[in-house]
């Protein structure tokens, strides 16, 4: 549907809109975050689980999950 830089603005925001949903707790994320947190969901996923299709979908929510609590964290040792 979407391809190259577009798509994975897109994408990105799907997954980590859907990983902050999923995950349980505040995120107090921006959307710019939001994006550029599922965009490295979906990379992960694609690396994790090449093709395409619902279970590189998955993947890379689950993986935008991890990076969420890895996130929190983060931001939580300073």
């Amino acid at each position: 549907m979407f391809d190259g830089f577009l798509g994975y603005i897109i994408g990105g925001a799907v997954i980590g809109l859907l990983a902050r949903l999923i995950k349980p707790g505040a995120d107090p994320l921006g959307w710019i975050m939001t994006i550029l947190l599922g965009i490295a969901g979906a990379a992960i996923g694609g690396y994790l689980y090449p093709g395409h299709g619902w279970m590189t979908w998955a993947v890379a929510i689950l993986a935008a999950i991890v990076l969420l609590f890895v996130y929190e964290a983060l931001r939580r040792k300073r």
